[in-house]
Parts: C-alpha cells; sequence; structure tokens
C-alpha cells in the first residue's frame, strides 16, 4: 500500500494535480451554488457575441469539465498515493487543460485579455503535469 517510496516525478504529479484539482472543483462548485450569479455574469460578458444563445450551455458545460476535472484529480491522487497507478490524474488533467483551451477561447473572443492570458500560468501548469507521464 503506502509503504513504498515516491519517485519525484510522483511526488510532482501529486503535487500538480493538488493544486489542479483544488482550482477546478472549486470553481465549478461555485459554478453550482451561484449558478444565477454566474449566469448573469456570463450573459452580461458575451452580451455582444455570437455566444449569448448559448450561454447557459456552455456555463453547464464549462462547470461539468470543472467538476470532471476536478474531481478525477483527487481520485488520481488518492489511487496514486494507494495503488502507484497514477492514471486517473493524467485523465484529471486533459479534462481541465481541455477546459483552459474553452475558457480561453471564450475570453477571447469576448476580448477579454487580461482573463484570458490569467489562464496561462494554469494551462502552463496543467502541460506540465501532463508532460510527466512521459517519463
Amino acid at each position: 500500500m503506502i509503504t513504498e517510496a515516491y519517485s519525484i516525478v510522483e511526488l510532482t504529479q501529486i503535487l500538480i494535480g493538488a493544486f489542479i484539482g483544488i482550482c477546478f472543483f472549486q470553481s465549478g462548485f461555485n459554478k453550482i451554488i451561484d449558478w444565477k450569479g454566474n449566469l448573469d455574469f456570463l450573459t452580461e460578458h458575451f452580451a455582444h457575441t455570437f455566444f449569448i444563445s448559448t450561454v447557459p450551455i456552455l456555463l453547464f458545460v464549462v462547470m461539468v469539465l470543472e467538476m470532471t476535472g476536478g474531481l478525477l484529480c483527487f481520485i488520481g491522487i488518492t489511487y496514486g498515493i494507494f495503488y502507484h497507478s497514477f492514471d486517473f490524474l493524467l485523465y484529471g488533467l486533459l479534462f481541465c487543460s481541455i477546459n483552459l483551451i474553452v475558457l480561453v477561447l471564450g475570453q477571447r473572443y469576448a476580448r477579454e485579455y487580461e482573463g484570458a492570458a490569467a489562464l496561462v500560468n494554469y494551462f502552463i501548469l496543467t502541460i506540465i503535469g501532463i508532460l510527466t507521464f512521459h517519463f
């Protein structure tokens, strides 16, 4: 079980997974508990774009991607700690990276360049996490 030592790559995967999992799960959970507030904000945010008619659907998709990615990261960390298998963590990071691409598309299209730029750090960290699975 937990008696084996972890490699530096596995420790890195655990730490990146914890950080990304917390960020995405909290963001998805926030969308659930404040659906109306998020919907109102995004409706105004995308008021002058072709996304306006699909904002509720897009919000739901982003919420599902965030919750799924965050949960898979947490499951992957737990499974990795007990069984030294981090496959679920890889899937979680992949879901989160897809979500970040969706988010940056929306931010760029809405001409919210600062918001898009803020996502770059998360994307880089997620990609570094994914790349650790090559070793």
